[in-house]
């Protein structure tokens, strides 16, 4: 795989070192591209990361060898989403464009040693972004962070579930058998 350069989140980081340990045990062909992706990626908190990367759960366009343009969600595994709409990062294509950014052009060597070249047309959708603009939203509309608003609070005088009021043991009752 070559690219200019990969920008991942340190969660981003985190789940392919995991996928990284896993594939080693079972001598993945894929191992050479984590190593290589995990080596020259610049990490970055989740809260900087541009809108325009690649990130997990990102809903991406992009073509293949200059083909027709495909939108994708990029998945940690495949079962998550709707068949046809989602790209597993376990993939070389979605490994390849995990912390691409918009407009960069990446290439991949298949196991084959076909080549193709990936370009990535647009990031649709970024769940770092999104999370980023309702907090900003939030804080304009005075609103606590996170969307977090108090909506009901107990009264002083409130009981565990299940406790009913009024029924205590007295001295005369029977406590029943022992658990001992």
């Amino acid at each position: 795989m070559t690219s200019t350069n990969c920008c991942l989140t340190t969660k981003d980081f985190a789940v392919l070192e995991v996928m990284l340990e896993r594939r080693r045990a079972f001598a993945d062909p894929v191992v050479h591209m984590l190593e290589y992706k995990l080596s020259s990626a610049d990490v970055v908190p989740i809260d900087s990361v541009g809108p325009d990367i690649v990130t997990l759960n990102s809903r991406v366009v992009f073509s293949v060898d200059a083909g027709h343009a495909e939108t994708r969600t990029l998945v940690q595994n495949e079962v998550r989403g709707p068949v046809g709409s989602s790209l597993s990062v376990a993939t070389r294509r979605g490994l390849c464009m995990l912390g691409m950014a918009q407009g960069q052009t990446a290439s991949i060597e298949h196991a084959d040693g076909r080549r193709e070249s990936i370009l990535i047309k647009a990031v649709l959708y970024q769940p770092e972004a999104a999370r980023r603009a309702v907090r900003q939203k939030d804080r304009a509309d005075g609103q606590r962070p996170h969307g977090l608003t108090l909506v009901y609070s107990a009264a002083a005088d409130w009981r565990p579930l299940g406790e009913t009021a009024g029924m205590r043991q007295t001295e005369d009752d029977d406590p029943g058998p022992s658990a001992a």
